[in-house]
């Protein structure tokens, strides 16, 4: 049923692809899946937390409380009986902005947008409100799961896991890659990359681009690239200012962007773009990626 499922989701993500002109306004929106919408989600909680008490933090029980009630709310099923948080509606818009300025659209966007093309998107017909809801809050593997609870494991399976682990991590981390270079407004795949591997930008530095983006009405790329780009072109007659709080972060985002400027120009030399990705997965050659990203020869 989890298999079928996911086909089904698959085929109306590829419905939205070859209607998007009538669906959205730009080829490269983004389409956020569970994890995706997850972290967003974290994010708004985080950002409505600031604004109420200061601080830019949440925690894990409220993003998942908040995250039940969101799933049932967005696709209008009963929320009767259902525990929400404190400024949900808040938490809600900032989210909805979060997307908007991202380039990027849910699952659930992108299920009602399709419901409108019912005569093109035949396949949405065969996906209810409570099947989405499920497959995103993963109850559809439940039941797999569950058969291999009592399986001893042994070491051999448990270094099949580890290695499963690494080689996703792995997906994950070229696809944010991917991601950042069609859509440069995608936060959430710069916040997945933006110290992988480790440039010494952590959670300062990308709150200290976050808050430059708010200011400017950018995105969190835009402002990065812009940033080093004055530097490097500016020479030794420009330099930031002592106040500007991206000062301290120089050697690692000028290590970030040019590291992309090289993806780019790499995507820009094959002659079919689309199987990049499967390119840099089959190539298993992770140290060369690394020292690429570090600067390293």
């Amino acid at each position: 049923m989890a298999e079928l499922n996911q086909k089904s989701i698959l085929d109306m993500i590829k419905e939205f692809r070859r209607n998007w002109h009538t669906l959205c306004n730009s080829e490269r929106t983004t389409v956020c899946g569970a994890d995706s919408m997850l972290l967003a989600l974290q994010l708004s909680m985080a950002e409505n937390n600031k604004q109420h008490s200061g601080e830019f933090t949440v925690s894990l029980s409220d993003v998942l409380l908040t995250w039940k009630y969101f799933l049932h709310e967005k696709l209008n099923l009963p929320v009767e009986n259902m525990e929400v948080i404190d400024h949900y509606e808040d938490i809600r818009r900032i989210y909805d902005d979060f997307l908007k300025n991202s380039n990027m659209l849910d699952l659930i966007d992108v299920y009602k947008k399709c419901g409108v093309l019912i005569s093109s998107c035949e396949n949405n017909a065969n996906i209810s409100p409570s099947q989405l809801r499920d497959f995103l809050s993963g109850r559809e593997y439940v039941a797999a799961d569950e058969t291999d609870l009592y399986v001893p494991t042994s070491p051999m399976s448990k270094h099949n896991q580890d290695n499963e682990k690494v080689q996703l991590l792995a997906r994950k981390i070229i696809y944010s890659y991917l991601s950042l270079l069609v859509n440069s407004k995608n936060d959430l795949a710069l916040a997945h990359v933006l110290n992988i591997p480790d440039r010494g930008l952590g959670r300062e530095a990308f709150t200290d681009l976050k808050h430059a983006a708010q200011e400017k009405k950018m995105s969190i790329f835009l402002v990065a690239t812009s940033f080093i780009r004055t530097l490097e072109l500016g020479g030794k007659g420009y330099a930031p200012s002592p106040s500007d709080p991206l000062r301290a972060h120089v050697k690692g985002l000028s290590n970030f962007i040019n590291f992309v400027d090289k993806l780019d120009e790499i995507l820009g030399e094959i002659p079919n773009p689309r199987r990049y990705k499967f390119i840099c997965w089959k190539a298993n050659n992770w140290n060369k990626f690394w020292k690429c990203s570090s600067g390293q020869k």
